[in-house]
């Protein structure tokens, strides 16, 4: 299968393609996503192929409006729709009840309930009111990999998979949305991203964190929650503040490249060894976490390193989001100085 790409002026076409019942890639303010028709089975199982994902992973269901959520979903509460007016469009995932048999098992892992999501993104927006039908989204990645930012890492991954590819450049925030559950009784953070805790208590009042793991024969709520993911072929470690002079020194010790992933700051106050290649993360968190998946992709595509050292950050704000994306591509590993 060719992979088009398609742009602002294009997007017609790509629409046609999702009513057709193929994949088309588009992209959002967070990370790209991988697009089907979320009411069209075939097209819906076509993404976990495509992407070779688990089928039991929920997928986040992309919509252009709240009257096409409050089409599927069960009948929106205060709270809801305070979140809606505040933050929509922008990086947060609703998961909410559905009506009976209102979306395929396909879209929902089996649950009763569904994550909506109103991207802030025109071109985009576009591209599900042309399609007419709301469109499911996971990372447009092959499963585990780093998320992609740019339509390139989507091609790499998935050319001759799907049928096309939207490109309207690089994404703004880079890490994806944040997931909040209302659902049940009290509002859950399933996903940290850049819509903080702080920020959604402003606007419904008390919010629970509740990043906890899910069992093996337990169905995720949200993308993310269970299953190995962001990681490159190299191994991460993640490095705290004090530990990079001792990083840098082991770094020089090895026999082959090291990637280094740090803020400008940090390489200005450590010497990179000539065997290490250093990737910016720009100047603080927000740039940090706009450039962490390309980084991680860089080494992936463009290096041969064999560990890559990723600078820590400390969890407050948009930190939290960075840190959850970079312990998981580390599977929660820190560099430690080695024993004399």
């Amino acid at each position: 299968m060719e992979t088009k790409i398609y742009h602002a002026d294009t997007i017609k076409e790509a629409a046609k393609e999702i009513q057709a019942g193929q994949l088309v890639s588009f992209p959002t303010e967070t990370v790209y996503g991988l697009g089907a028709d979320a009411t069209n089975e075939a097209a819906v199982k076509q993404v976990y192929v495509a992407k070779g994902r688990p089928s039991d992973n929920p997928l986040i269901v992309h919509v252009a409006d709240i009257t096409t959520v409050e089409k599927y979903a069960q009948p929106l509460s205060e709270k809801t729709r305070l979140l809606m007016k505040t933050f929509w469009p922008g990086p947060l995932t609703i998961i909410l009840k559905l009506k009976p048999d209102a979306l395929s098992k396909s879209v929902t892992g089996g649950l009763e309930t569904a994550a909506f999501r109103n991207p802030h993104n025109e071109a985009t927006l576009d591209l599900i009111r042309q399609a007419g039908v709301p469109i499911v989204g996971p990372s447009a990645n092959t499963s585990g990999k780093p998320s992609p930012t740019e339509a390139k890492h989507v091609y790499h991954d998935l050319h001759s998979k799907i049928a096309g590819i939207l490109d309207d450049g690089p994404t703004q925030i880079g890490v994806e949305s944040t997931v909040i559950d209302m659902s049940g009784e009290v509002p859950s953070i399933l996903r940290p991203g850049a819509v903080s805790e702080a920020q959604l208590a402003k606007v419904i009042g008390t919010v629970q964190s509740d990043h906890h793991k899910v069992g093996k024969n337990e169905v995720p709520k949200a993308p993310g929650m269970k299953y190995k993911h962001y990681a490159p072929n190299a191994q991460v470690l993640i490095v705290a503040d004090d530990q990079w002079p001792a990083a840098m020194n082991w770094a020089a010790q090895q026999n082959s490249p090291v990637g280094v992933m740090t803020t400008e700051q940090v390489k200005k106050e450590n010497l990179i060894p000539t065997n290490a290649e250093w990737f910016s993360l720009g100047e603080d968190v927000h740039s940090a976490s706009h450039n962490l998946f390309a980084g991680l992709r860089h080494f992936d595509l463009e290096s041969s390193v064999t560990y890559i050292l990723a600078q820590e950050f400390d969890r407050i704000g948009l930190g939290e989001a960075y840190m959850n994306r970079l312990g998981k591509s580390a599977g929660q590993q820190y560099f430690q100085t080695p024993n004399k």
